[in-house]
């Protein structure tokens, strides 16, 4: 009989999932820093999921997620990006905008309406934002992408992912026309303020910070 999880639980779960992908065992504080709430509660909910056995914890060791919370914090990051990708690319929403629409949609739990929409969409490999989207069995796609900092100069490439998907670096890249697919090439980097100068493919050069550079990530192009 599969296991059902509540709201609150499937966002612990895909929380810590993306804590572990920057540490080997994630801490109660680190989750309550992400979740904005009390490490005591953390605890609370810990202790639920390691009953469910969907988590490895041990006192003062930190805590990963098992075999089986992994299977379910890719399943929800998988709804997560499809719906990311059916609001921008079927019903026209800018890729600042479906974030939090997408994170209503993910806790639909019906695997035959996700299943479907994925091939209804043409089974798209990553989102919006260039994030890989997870196949039906938790496998997720590879890219192979360098941050924008370490591209060569004058070497062609395209913008493939970027590394935050706040509203301020959304609205950002939205003024200075970088989307995921556009083409550019760095022409200059300057050591006083590791800032570089970026041609776009048909527009003229400008600078961006190394603060911007550093959230995109491309793939180089052969010209």
């Amino acid at each position: 009989m599969s296991q059902h999880f509540s709201i609150a639980e499937e966002n612990y779960i895909k929380i810590i999932y993306h804590l572990q992908q920057t540490d080997d065992n994630v801490n109660t504080n680190e989750v309550a820093a992400a979740l904005n709430t009390k490490a005591a509660s953390v605890t609370d909910m810990l202790k639920k999921l390691k009953q469910k056995k969907i988590l490895n914890y041990e006192k003062y060791q930190g805590f990963r997620l098992s075999e089986a919370g992994e299977k379910i914090a890719l399943a929800i990051i998988r709804k997560h990006r499809l719906w990311e990708f059916f609001l921008v690319e079927k019903l026209q929403f800018g890729w600042d905008e479906v974030h939090e629409v997408a994170e209503e949609l993910e806790h639909i739990t019906s695997k035959k309406l996700i299943d479907r929409l994925d091939v209804f969409l043409g089974n798209p490999k990553f989102d919006p934002h260039g994030d890989p989207i997870p196949d039906s069995n938790g496998k997720l796609p590879h890219q192979p992408q360098i941050n924008l900092i370490d591209l060569a100069l004058n070497k062609l490439a395209e913008v493939s992912a970027v590394g935050s998907q706040s509203k301020e670096l959304l609205d950002l890249l939205k003024h200075k026309k970088i989307r995921i697919g556009t083409q550019l090439e760095v022409n200059k980097k300057f050591a006083f303020d590791h800032s570089i100068e970026i041609k776009i493919v048909g527009q003229t050069s400008f600078n961006i910070s190394q603060q911007l550079a550093q959230t995109l990530f491309v793939k180089p192009l052969n010209k």
